[in-house]
C-alpha cells in the first residue's frame, strides 16, 4: 500500500459539476486494461467536492467561498481489483481555494455629519472613516480611502489613503464657508483594476463657530448735528456686524470714552445715539467718542471707533475783541496811511455767521486814523506830531448783523518819536566863582540842555571841547561840572571852556554853551621867609633905632590873604630890638653892651629872635623865622682874675718840670680883645718857675729847698 501527496489551488468561482481538470492521475493508474475504483475518503465531511468512481474526474459539487473555506484536504483512496488481494492505494490533495474579488467594500453609514471647530489647527483629527470587505485576501481586502468635494473650491481636508484619517489641511474658517460636503470613497486594490470594487459616502463637515471675528463697524464714523437741538434728539445710528454666529455674533454698544461731560446716551441694543443734555458749538464744537461695540461670546471680542460729532453753528454769539486794550507805537512825521496796529475780534459763531466788519468810533483825534472794515488794519490819516500829542486813545468796534451784534475795544497808540529836535542851552554862556580849596570831584555847576525829543533822541549827552586844564570835568549824563583836581588860583585863576549838549543824532546841530569860572582866593598860603635863618650883627654902644636887617615874606595869596605882617615872636628879653611890622626892617631898640650878651639865641635860647610873619586872612596864617644877631665887641673891659690871690703849698721834694698851679683870668670883651697873655713880672728873679702865657699854668724848672727858701710870692700879669 502506497500513498501520494498532491497540492493545487482552485478559483473560488469556479461552477459546481465542472471537471478539475487540474487534476492529472499518474499514467500507471490509468492503464486500460486495469480495473479502478476511485473514492474519497468517507471521513471527510466536506461534500463540495465529488469524484467520478471509474474514470477519477475530480469535480465541484457546490460553489466554494473563501471566506467560509480557503483550504481542503482530500483522500482519494484508489483500489486497484487487477491485483489479488486488491491493492489500496492511497493520494492525498490539498487543495487551496483562490480568493476572488467578489465582495465590495462597504460602509456601515451612506451619510455622516461631522463637526469640527474652525480654530483648530492644521493636521487635527476630524474624523475616521472605516469601511469593510469581506473579501479574504490582502489586496482584494485592502482598502483605499479618496477624497471629493461637491463644489470646485479648495478641499481644507486630507484623508489618509490607508488609515481613512480625515485632517485639516488648511486653516478653517467658519466665517468663509459654513460647511464642506465630501464624498468618501473606499476602494480594494485587487490586481486586475477592472475587478476592483469600491463604496461611497457623503459626510457634511460643519465648520463650528469660534468667537474669533470682533464686532466691525459699518456706519461713518462721522455726524453732523445742529447744536440747538433738543435733548433726546437723535444723533447717529451706530452699526456694527459680526460674523460669528449665535452669542458669538451678537453686538452690543458702548461708548468708551469722549462722552465725560455726558452729552450723549447710547443704547447698547439698537445703537441709538441721542443727546442727553443742550449743546453749544461755541464752547465745544467737536465731539470725538471713542464706541466700543462688544460681543457675547466667551471671551468677549470687542472693536472701537472713533466716532466725530461736528456741532453745527447757530448764529447766537457777539463778537469779542481778541483784546480789550490794543496797545501800540507810531512814528512821526510818517506819510499818511502808515499801519499802526490790526484790531481783531472773533465771533464764536462760524461760517456766515462769524462775519465782522470794523469801524473806529469817534472821539479826540480819531480824525487821523482809518480803519479798514474789512481787516481791522488801522492806518493813519494825517502825519503825526510827537511833540504836539505824543498818544492817542480810541475806541474801536466790531459789528456784525443779522441779527445786530457789536463790541468795542480800546487802542491806546503812542507815536514814537523821531530825533527831529536837537537839544539847547538855557544860556549861551555861565560865569561862576568857586573857591580854590573846593575839594575834587566837588560839582560846581549842573549844566541842563533840553530837547523835544523822546527816548534816547531826547536824552543829551554832555562834553567839554576845551582845555581845561585837567582841572575840570562834566558828567555826560546828568550835565554836573565837576572838579577833578585840587584848584589853585595861584596857579591859574579862571579857566573858559565850551560845553555841548548833543544827543544820538548825527545829523542834526550840537548846542554850545560858554563856560567863565572864576577862582575865589582861599587863605591857603602861609607868609614864607626867604631864610629860614638870619645871621646879623651890631657894634655895642649904638645908639637906638640902628637898623640891623630887613628880612622878607612872600605870601601868594591875594588881597588880604596876601598881605604879610611881621613881628618877633620870641628872644626879645627887654624889648633890646624892634621889627617894623611893614617893611619887616630890624632894629636896635637900647644900647647894646656887647658883655651883657655877648650872642642872642647862641649862649641860651631866650637870647634867639624868633621873628614872626602873619597874613591879614581868616584864619590868620604865619610863618617864622629865626634871626641869630651877633653884638660885636670893643675892647672895653680889662681881663680879670679869677682870684686875686692864689695860695699853693708843695713839698720840697716835688721833681722839675713838676705842675704846681694854674691861674686863670676872663675878659668880658670878645675875639682877639678877650686873648689873654700871660706873664710874671715879680718874684721869680732866681727862675725856680715857668709860667705858660696861653693856660697859665705854673711848673717847677729848679729844686726847692725848704731850708732856703720856705715862701715864694710871685706876681703874675694879665694882659
Amino acid at each position: 500500500f502506497s500513498q501520494d501527496f498532491e497540492r493545487f489551488v482552485i478559483p473560488e468561482n469556479c461552477k459546481p459539476a465542472q471537471v478539475l481538470n487540474f487534476l492529472k492521475w499518474p499514467e500507471n493508474h490509468l492503464t486500460t486494461n486495469r480495473k479502478l475504483h476511485f473514492s474519497i475518503a468517507k471521513e471527510d465531511d466536506d461534500v463540495h467536492f465529488e469524484i467520478d468512481s471509474l474514470t477519477g474526474d475530480l469535480f465541484l459539487s457546490k460553489e466554494l467561498d473563501y471566506e467560509t473555506a480557503s483550504h481542503f484536504l482530500l483522500q482519494v483512496v484508489i483500489k486497484d481489483y487487477n491485483n489479488n488481494p486488491p491493492q489500496n492505494n492511497t493520494v492525498f490533495l490539498s487543495i487551496d481555494v483562490e480568493d476572488q474579488n467578489d465582495h465590495s467594500p462597504y460602509f456601515q453609514d451612506h451619510f455622516v455629519v461631522i463637526g469640527i471647530e474652525e480654530n483648530v489647527p492644521v493636521g487635527t483629527l476630524v474624523y475616521t472613516f472605516n469601511a469593510k470587505d469581506g473579501d479574504g485576501s490582502f489586496l482584494n481586502s485592502k482598502i483605499q480611502y479618496s477624497l471629493e468635494m461637491s463644489n470646485m473650491g479648495k478641499n481644507p481636508f486630507l484623508i489618509h489613503p490607508s488609515y481613512g484619517t480625515l485632517t485639516t489641511a488648511f486653516p478653517l474658517d467658519r466665517e468663509i464657508t459654513r460647511s464642506v460636503i465630501l464624498t468618501v470613497s473606499a476602494a480594494d486594490q485587487a490586481i486586475n483594476l477592472t475587478d476592483r470594487r469600491l463604496d461611497s459616502l457623503a459626510a457634511k463637515i460643519v465648520i463650528l463657530d469660534i468667537n474669533d471675528n470682533s464686532p466691525s463697524f459699518t456706519s461713518s464714523p462721522l455726524s453732523y448735528v445742529m447744536e440747538d437741538v433738543e435733548v433726546g434728539f437723535l444723533v447717529h445710528h451706530i452699526i456694527a456686524k459680526d460674523p460669528d454666529e449665535g452669542r458669538n455674533g451678537q453686538v452690543t454698544y458702548h461708548i468708551h470714552s469722549g462722552n465725560e461731560n455726558k452729552a450723549f446716551v447710547l443704547d447698547k441694543i439698537t445703537g441709538l445715539l441721542t443727546t442727553a443734555q443742550l449743546l453749544d458749538r461755541e464752547i465745544q464744537n467737536c465731539y470725538n467718542l471713542t464706541v466700543m461695540a462688544l460681543d457675547d461670546g466667551s471671551p468677549a471680542l470687542s472693536a472701537t471707533q472713533v466716532l466725530t460729532i461736528l456741532v453745527l453753528d447757530v448764529n447766537d454769539e457777539t463778537p469779542i475783541f481778541l483784546k480789550q486794550l490794543y496797545e501800540t507805537a507810531v512814528c512821526e512825521n510818517q506819510d499818511p496811511g502808515e499801519f499802526v496796529l490790526k484790531v481783531e475780534a472773533v465771533d464764536r459763531d462760524a461760517g456766515l455767521n462769524s462775519l465782522l466788519r470794523y469801524e473806529i468810533l469817534p472821539g479826540t483825534g480819531y480824525e487821523k486814523f482809518k480803519m479798514n472794515p474789512d481787516s481791522g488794519e488801522l492806518l493813519t490819516a494825517a502825519s503825526l506830531d510827537r511833540e504836539t500829542q505824543d498818544v492817542f486813545s480810541i475806541k474801536g468796534n466790531s459789528v456784525k448783523y443779522l441779527p445786530s451784534r457789536s463790541s468795542t475795544a480800546q487802542l491806546y497808540l503812542t507815536v514814537l518819536d523821531e530825533n527831529d529836535h536837537n537839544p539847547m542851552f538855557a544860556k549861551t554862556q555861565y560865569q561862576i566863582s568857586v573857591r580854590e580849596d573846593l575839594e575834587e570831584g566837588s560839582a560846581i555847576l549842573d549844566l541842563f540842555a533840553s530837547d523835544k525829543d523822546d527816548g534816547l533822541n531826547g536824552e543829551v549827552m554832555y562834553s567839554l571841547i576845551d582845555d581845561t586844564f585837567g582841572a575840570f570835568a562834566i558828567d555826560s549824563l546828568t550835565g554836573s561840572i565837576v572838579t577833578t583836581k585840587a584848584l589853585d588860583r595861584e596857579t591859574k585863576s579862571q579857566y573858559t571852556f565850551r560845553a555841548v549838549a548833543s544827543d544820538c543824532s548825527t545829523h542834526l546841530p550840537r548846542s554850545t554853551t560858554v563856560m567863565t569860572i572864576l577862582i575865589q582866593d582861599v587863605n591857603d598860603n602861609v607868609p614864607k621867609f626867604e631864610q629860614s635863618y638870619y645871621k646879623a650883627s651890631v657894634w655895642e654902644g649904638q645908639s637906638p633905632k640902628t637898623d640891623i636887617i630887613q628880612v622878607f615874606a612872600t605870601d601868594l595869596d591875594s588881597g588880604l590873604n596876601g598881605e604879610t605882617e611881621y613881628s618877633i615872636l620870641s628872644g626879645n628879653e627887654n624889648a633890646t630890638f624892634v621889627i617894623d611890622s611893614a617893611r619887616g626892617i630890624l632894629a636896635t631898640n637900647t644900647v647894646l653892651d656887647h658883655e651883657n650878651a655877648s650872642s642872642y639865641r647862641e649862649i641860651a635860647s631866650s637870647h634867639r629872635l624868633v621873628l614872626l610873619a602873619s597874613d591879614r586872612g581868616t584864619p590868620s596864617l604865619n610863618s617864622t623865622a629865626t634871626v641869630l644877631i651877633t653884638v660885636l665887641d670893643v675892647n672895653d673891659n680889662p681881663p680879670v682874675f679869677s682870684s686875686p690871690e692864689y695860695h699853693i703849698h708843695v713839698k720840697e721834694s716835688i721833681p722839675v718840670g713838676s705842675h704846681v698851679t694854674e691861674v686863670s683870668a676872663n675878659d668880658c670883651d670878645a675875639g682877639t680883645n678877650a686873648e689873654i697873655t700871660y706873664a710874671i713880672i715879680s718874684g721869680n728873679d732866681r727862675g725856680h718857675f715857668h709860667l705858660d702865657e696861653k693856660t697859665g699854668s705854673v711848673y717847677l724848672m729848679k729844686t726847692l729847698d725848704y731850708e732856703d727858701t720856705m715862701k715864694f710870692i710871685l706876681i703874675i700879669q694879665a694882659t
